[in-house]
């Protein structure tokens, strides 16, 4: 029998997340990177890894953000997840997480720092649970959540991409 997004809430132990579905830290590196040992975006020591579970599910996306790390993403269960993100230089691509290898889904996949990006499952009656790791460690000060306004002022190219995966 396949697990439902509750059970997996459920049993995982996670919370809403800020830029939507739900989500629970797992791990945070002991192993601190000092500032001097990082490049000039961050304010301060980082630890040198984190990962969090991740879920989505149905109509639920998670809205345009960018991170000062990079972000390593590794499906678990579910339906496949698609990663849509645009690079500094305007660049777009997608990641497609899924099990499924032969129709060009990938078990891991990597969003580069800077880029902003966003994510849905691409069966609205499903969900995708997936985990990222984050080097540097992930810090909230590192999150920029996208306006819409500003996201299509720098990228009018994709708008209707940035209409679709944010908030306002």
């Amino acid at each position: 029998m396949m697990k439902n997004a509750s059970y997996w809430v459920e049993k995982l132990r996670l919370i809403p997340h800020p830029e939507g579905g739900f989500f629970r830290e797992t791990y945070r590196s002991e192993l601190s990177i000092g500032k001097e040992g990082l490049l000039g975006q961050f304010a301060g020591a980082r630890r040198a890894c984190t990962a969090i579970y991740f879920l989505l599910e149905g109509e639920n996306f998670s809205a345009f953000h960018r991170l000062r790390s990079d972000e390593l993403w590794h499906f678990y269960a579910g339906s496949p997840l698609a990663v849509h993100w645009i690079a500094p230089n305007g660049q777009r691509s997608e990641l497609l997480l899924g099990h499924d290898l032969e129709a060009g889904q990938s078990l891991q996949g990597m969003v580069r720092a800077g880029c902003w990006f966003a994510s849905q499952v691409l069966d609205r009656e499903s969900f995708a649970l997936v985990g990222t790791t984050v080097a540097p460690g992930f810090e909230f000060e590192d999150f920029e959540m996208g306006k819409r306004a500003e996201l299509t002022r720098l990228f009018p190219q994709h708008r209707d991409l940035i209409e679709k995966y944010t908030r306002g």
